[in-house]
C-alpha cells in the first residue's frame, strides 16, 4: 500500500502546487518535490528555468496555470517552452542561438546590381541571373543602398496653340 506524502514545505517557500515549491536564496532558486530539492539554478538563468518548468509540465508535476500562477509567466510561453522541450529535449534549451548568415548584398555584388539596374533591367531578371532573392534587392532598394535610374523624360507634344518653330529660323 503506498504511503502518503505530508506536504511539509521549508518556511519562506512559495508553493507551485501541493507537492512543488520553490525556494529563492540569494541567487539561486532551489525547487522542492515534497521536502526534497530536485534542480537549482540561477535567477538570471532563463534557459534553466524554461526547461524545469517544462518538464515539469511533461512529468505532471504541475499543470500550466500553475506554473503560469506561480512564477507570473503567460501561458503562451508556457506552450511554446513545453513544445520545444517535446521536440529537442533538454538540448533544445541551451543550443546555441541561431546567427544570421553572411551577407549577400556585399560591395561588389552591390555595384554590379546597379549597374544591371542602371542598364534598365527589372529586380525579377537580375534576381534570376544573379541567383539572388528579389525580395533581397527590393529591401536594398528601400534601405537607399540601390537606386532605380531615372526614367527618361518623354518628348511633350508640341502645343497646338503654339506656333511651330521652323527648322530654318534662328531664335
Amino acid at each position: 500500500m503506498p504511503q502518503l506524502q505530508l506536504p511539509i514545505f521549508d518556511q519562506g517557500m512559495t508553493l507551485i502546487n501541493n507537492n512543488l515549491g520553490y525556494k529563492r536564496e540569494g541567487n539561486r532558486l532551489t525547487y522542492f518535490y515534497g521536502n526534497t530539492p530536485v534542480f537549482m539554478h540561477d535567477v538570471e538563468d532563463r534557459r534553466s528555468f524554461r526547461m524545469i518548468t517544462s518538464q515539469f509540465y511533461v512529468t505532471g508535476s504541475a499543470k500550466q496555470s500553475e506554473i503560469c500562477r506561480a512564477f507570473g509567466v503567460s501561458p503562451i510561453s508556457v506552450k511554446r517552452y513545453v513544445k520545444l522541450y517535446r521536440e529537442k529535449g533538454i538540448a533544445g534549451f541551451f543550443e546555441p542561438p541561431r546567427r544570421r548568415g553572411a551577407v549577400v548584398l556585399t560591395p561588389a555584388m552591390l555595384r554590379e546590381v546597379q549597374g544591371f539596374l542602371d542598364e534598365g533591367l527589372e529586380i525579377g531578371e537580375i534576381a534570376r541571373q544573379l541567383d539572388l532573392l528579389a525580395d533581397t534587392l527590393r529591401k536594398a532598394l528601400r534601405a537607399g543602398k540601390l537606386h532605380q535610374p531615372l526614367k527618361k523624360k518623354k518628348e511633350m507634344p508640341a502645343d497646338p496653340s503654339r506656333p511651330a518653330a521652323k527648322a530654318n529660323e534662328t531664335p
